[in-house]
């Protein structure tokens, strides 16, 4: 993952070289040196970004194993050409529904449960729309890596209830979209799910 700015780029793969030296490594002195290297890198995140240190630990170095993205959902519902959006509690915002892929499903999975849980609407994903980098097309830029999985989905049932993370859900007309989250979609990728719902022929857009 690049993410365009050479002091993060350095701090993600020292990490990312720690993370793995410490996965493979069996030798305890190495082991030492790559917990100090990760440790660097995250003295140098904090440095670029001014995050609080636990912040760091847990996003930036809290993963074990070799070094993968993370991976999140995002469901596209239409009803009479319009797109359903939900209002973010926390950021006071809207976005299709969506979060982190949990680690015991599969993307269609999450992305029913993350539709059900923010929208309140039992969908069935019918077509991947696109698999993106985030870092190539939301901002703010993250030193994490993380693949964005957007699905277009046809509604089975349900209707919006007041839950932990969203306030509302109603339906947007491209022309007439609300403040949009745009570390979690922005009006290209919203664009990007309209354009599908149209085309029959569309074809996965992937970077």
């Amino acid at each position: 993952m690049k993410t365009g700015d050479k002091f993060t780029d350095w701090a993600v793969e020292l990490q990312s070289i720690a993370q793995n030296g410490l996965k493979y490594g069996h030798d305890v002195f190495d082991r030492e040196r790559y917990e100090q290297i990760r440790q660097i890198a995250a003295e140098m995140m904090i440095a670029k970004t001014g995050m609080p240190i636990e912040k760091v630990k847990t996003l930036f170095c809290g993963d074990e194993g070799y070094q993968t993205p993370k991976i999140e959902t995002r469901a596209a519902i239409f009803k009479s050409d319009k797109i359903l959006l939900v209002h973010e509690k926390l950021t006071d915002d809207w976005s299709l529904p969506g979060g982190w892929c949990e680690a015991n499903l599969s993307t269609e999975e999450n992305c029913i449960k993350e539709a059900e849980e923010e929208s309140g609407r039992d969908v069935k994903p019918i077509k991947l729309i696109a698999l993106q980098d985030r870092n190539k097309h939301n901002k703010p830029i993250l030193a994490t890596g993380i693949m964005k999985a957007f699905y277009l989905c046809k509604v089975l049932g349900g209707e919006f209830e007041k839950n932990t993370e969203t306030t509302d859900g109603r339906y947007f007309s491209l022309d007439n979209l609300p403040k949009l989250s745009i570390d979690r979609n922005t009006p290209e990728q919203i664009r990007m799910c309209y354009e599908a719902s149209k085309d029959p022929n569309w074809q996965t857009i992937f970077d």
